[in-house]
């Protein structure tokens, strides 16, 4: 997604951005997963170009559901859009198959039955091998304790009835580990695959951003509570605390490697999913995979504190 959209310079280094996606597919990394609205469309057109040359190398991921307008976001889930929708990605993917096909979002004028059985067709149909929901419903901030993915789940077990989910996609980082409490065991004790997205904190838990570092008005970070110059200064005690473990490793480790190896250690059935247009920010996060966090590492960063700034 940074590549294409919600970042500052989305879209402007395209060439930067395409080498990246070579260079993950270089160290090992398998995993694409983007989407139709990232961009718009341009994101899976930037993919596309790579996998022309590389498409046996490649897990491909892409999502349906959602359509960026003027003013703001909407969903569809009409079974008619759903196969227009993929169609088109695969078009602009140059690729015959799609991997693992998403939900991005449930249209609430849709059952979401009806918008999954369409989806199923197209595994059917040979366009899509796979199908996975991305969970939405966890914010921080609310009561210790609360289900927070409740209703995904919900939503999860009435589209279980009609096609099997092998992938759940859901935020899951130092400072939001909501996801923990009922959805990554949902998915465990269902063989589920979980996608955790934003592991890097939206970059805040690289240990790269300052409080007070200015975002341009097109980057979602300008307006996401925990981005404020406050909230930011608040939060520095957890990248401090990243920065600790990852001495104990060496003096080549980093923060961001520390809090992706953190994600790791959750579940096997976890894979994180960072973002970058940077080749050098590939190989790091790659290598955090072979980063293997103590019982007193995961202790410690166990008792940093909860992070301060929410949407509610």
């Amino acid at each position: 997604m940074p590549m294409s959209w919600a970042y500052s310079g989305s879209g402007r280094r395209g060439a930067e951005s395409l080498r990246a996606v070579h260079r993950a597919l270089d160290v090992g990394a398998t995993l694409l997963d983007t989407a139709d609205m990232y961009g718009p469309f341009t994101n899976e057109l930037l993919v596309g170009r790579a996998l022309r040359e590389r498409r046996a190398e490649a897990f491909v991921s892409t999502k349906v559901g959602l359509l960026v307008g003027e003013q703001h976001i909407v969903a569809n889930g009409r079974p008619g859009y759903v196969k227009r929708a993929c169609d088109a990605s695969l078009r602009r993917l140059q690729t015959d198959v799609i991997d693992l096909y998403q939900l991005h979002r449930a249209d609430p004028e849709v059952p979401v039955e009806e918008t999954w059985g369409a989806m199923a067709e197209l595994v059917r149909a040979g366009k899509v091998r796979a199908l996975g929901l991305c969970a939405v419903g966890a914010h921080a901030g609310r009561r210790p304790g609360a289900h927070l993915y409740d209703a995904t789940i919900r939503q999860l077990e009435r589209v279980q009835q009609v096609f099997p989910v092998s992938a759940v996609q859901a935020e899951l980082s130092v400072w939001s580990p909501e996801a923990l409490d009922a959805l990554l065991p949902w998915c465990g004790a269902r063989g589920v695959g979980f996608l955790a997205a934003m592991p890097l904190g939206n970059g805040f838990l690289t240990g790269t951003l300052r409080p007070g570092a200015g975002f341009e008005p097109d980057d979602m970070r300008a307006r996401h509570p925990r981005f404020t110059a406050e909230m930011m200064a608040a939060n520095q005690p957890i990248v401090a605390g990243l920065r600790r473990v990852a001495r104990r490793h060496g003096p080549s480790v980093t923060p961001a490697q520390v809090a992706l190896a953190w994600v790791l250690a959750q579940s096997p059935h976890v894979v994180p999913v960072p973002g970058t247009r940077h080749e050098h920010r590939v190989a790091e996060n790659a290598a955090a995979h072979g980063l293997r966090l103590t019982a007193e590492d995961l202790a410690e960063v166990a008792e940093l504190p909860a992070a301060q700034g929410s949407w509610d």
